[in-house]
């Protein structure tokens, strides 16, 4: 973790004046939880936690035992006079660290870190008493730790909801202005607690704990600090995942100031640092720049001798090279990789593999279906049995990639087993929430274009729901999942509901792109649509104006949308002097304002069962 401080314990603490209690039979017992999943990014979570527990390994608990725990406020630790004596915290701590390092499982390391950070809490309670009020004690710096230790415990258990009101009583117990030994410890506690977060798929508050950390540890070592820089290139990541690509770009630019201010021309820093910002730009739709990054960051790792990640980066530049439709360059790039790959780790590893189907998605692009399909396959033939060592995650994105490969091609069955697949293997990893909720709304676009709406509707409000929960709520692609979940809710005819999903749609699609984003236009259609079905036909009437308006000031009227959503408020203006018996024809534009799969006499006997009026 950058800039922490690691606050020593005593190593040659005198064991023979020690009491240790021996552990409750009943409060050290096991879960069996999951260990942390495999980190999916070069500075993940997951290797954060484990940085902070500086535990070279880890066993599994037995899961013959009971999965009860006792609270760190269970009576039998809290009542303990023993641990009133200070000397007990540094030796507990020491044995709950050893405990895990010596591979003995987490139970015995989760007793002692708890008495430990009972100790030190009890022994720096009475120093306080005893000492002038306000002082700034050295054994709060112990306490803090220990509870560090403590939420690091829980983590490896995947005990990540525990962890967390460990870690808000770790920040809260440093003196930031007092030392900047105290500071960098309430650093530490706010990036592990934002580490915590994200492993729980709570996106928002992640960065919150990110940002408070950076700001302490600026505070603390200055704005130019290197330490500073990897914060920041930390929080541009989280903000990455996030979908917040301005802010992202705005810290990459920060830490490759201070990278290149502190080191060498060409250093593998400023390398990891452009590779960011090519993936920032990429995602904004600015290939050039991405190149230009990517081309630096290759002569940077070529310099320093890192041959799989010159490889790497040539898979990063083949996507550019396709985005520009420059497919010759593409494919030359792809092929330099995987040359490498296939040296250096083996013809079935999944680097191998994720060549494999940038090539078949080039080849479907240009056509040549055959070579794509057969890359897809030998792609699938590696992750069908994947190497020691391979990641869950790697396989569910890389068959979420053939997937999409597959649906292009016209075979959905396939595409959704595949999906199917790759949720459940992401299903229990922390952290995947947001992955997985992706991967529901996309199950849901294809439920929907073969009809089976009912279906689709299931998949979009679970990927809704995850999406809700992880903190993603005010995010461009939440907006689409709830229009598409909408447009499934027209054709179960559940318009109310509809007109809610379109309503909170515009509301997000309005802040994240503006009114004049086709996506948020799509939205605009919809809504008026709904609205003159459940006849609030001004409400329709005034969104279709603005929408014509908008498209004759500023858009052009030569989109193909433009006569039909001007003869659509032709219709609503004519009809809006009658009575509610009129024609409410608008609900075919739900789905294509292109395609009329429905007569008008069919879709009049639809509608009137449900009592729209004709």
């Amino acid at each position: 973790m950058p800039g922490l401080v690691s606050v020593k314990t005593p190593a040659d603490a005198p064991p023979l004046r020690i009491a240790v209690p021996p552990p409750q039979p009943s409060a050290s017992s096991s879960s069996t939880a999951a260990p942390p999943p495999q980190p999916s990014t070069p500075n993940s979570a997951t290797r954060r936690q484990q940085q902070q527990q500086q535990t070279p390994s880890r066993s599994k608990p037995s899961p013959s035992r009971s999965t009860k725990k006792p609270p760190p406020d269970s009576p039998a630790v809290a009542d303990d006079p023993s641990l009133d004596n200070p000397d007990l915290g540094p030796f507990l701590l020491k044995l709950a660290r050893d405990t895990i390092a010596s591979g003995d499982g987490p139970a015995k390391a989760l007793d002692y870190a708890i008495r430990a950070s009972k100790s030190f809490e009890r022994c720096a309670g009475t120093a306080a008493a005893d000492g002038d009020a306000g002082e700034v004690l050295p054994k709060s710096l112990d306490f803090a730790m220990s509870l560090h230790v403590l939420a690091a415990i829980y983590c490896s258990l995947g005990r990540f909801e525990e962890a967390v009101p460990v870690l808000e009583r770790a920040i809260k117990v440093p003196d930031v202005a007092g030392s900047p030994d105290h500071a960098l410890a309430a650093f530490s506690g706010y990036m592990q607690l934002g580490d915590t977060y994200s492993m729980l798929g709570q996106v928002d508050r992640s960065i919150l704990a990110y940002e408070e950390g950076l700001k302490i540890q600026i505070q603390a070592l200055g704005e130019t600090d290197p330490r500073v820089g990897e914060t920041c290139r930390y929080l541009a990541e989280a903000h990455v995942q996030a979908m917040q690509f301005d802010k992202a770009e705005e810290l990459s630019k920060r830490t490759l100031e201070i990278h290149r201010a502190h080191s060498e021309p060409a250093s593998l820093e400023e390398a990891a640092d452009r590779r960011l910002m090519a993936l920032i730009s990429e995602a904004k739709g600015d290939y050039e720049t991405a190149l230009e990054h990517l081309v630096l960051a290759s002569m940077a790792m070529i310099a320093n001798g890192q041959d799989t990640e010159v490889a790497s980066i040539d898979v990063s530049i083949g996507n550019i090279y396709m985005s520009l439709c420059r497919f010759d360059e593409a494919i030359f790039s792809y092929q330099k990789a995987l040359t490498v790959f296939k040296s250096s780790k083996g013809d079935n590893h999944p680097s191998v593999a994720s060549v494999f189907v940038r090539l078949a998605d080039l080849y479907h692009k240009t056509g040549k279906l055959r070579e794509s399909k057969s890359y897809c396959e030998n792609a699938l033939r590696i992750y069908a049995k994947p190497v020691p060592g391979t990641t869950s995650e790697e396989i569910a994105g890389g068959l979420t990639e053939i997937s999409a490969i597959y649906e292009l091609v016209d075979e959905p069955d396939e595409a959704l087993k595949l999906l199917t697949k790759a949720i459940k293997l992401l299903e229990d990893k922390p952290g995947q929430q947001s992955t997985i909720a992706g991967i529901e709304a996309r199950i849901g676009v294809m439920f929907y274009m073969v009809g089976r709406y009912e279906d689709a509707r299931n998949s979009f409000e679970s990927s809704v729901a995850k999406l809700r929960a992880s903190g993603e709520k005010k995010s461009a692609f939440f907006g689409v999942v709830l229009n598409q979940m909408g447009l499934a809710c027209v054709q179960l005819f559940k318009i109310d509901e509809a007109g809610e999903l379109f309503e909170e749609a515009r509301a997000i699609l309005e802040q994240e792109y503006g009114p004049c984003h086709q996506d948020t236009i799509g939205v605009y259609s919809n809504l008026a649509a709904t609205y003159d079905a459940m006849g609030r036909v001004e409400d329709a009437i005034e969104i279709l104006e603005y929408v014509v308006k908008l498209r004759e000031e500023k858009l052009g009227i030569a989109n193909v949308d433009f006569e039909d959503e001007k003869n659509r408020l032709a219709e609503l203006l004519k009809e809006a002097g009658r009575s509610r018996n009129r024609k409410a024809k608008s609900l075919e534009n739900l789905i294509d304002p292109n395609s009329r799969r429905t007569t008008k006499k069919e879709t009049g006997k639809r509608w009137s069962g449900l009592g729209f009026k004709i």
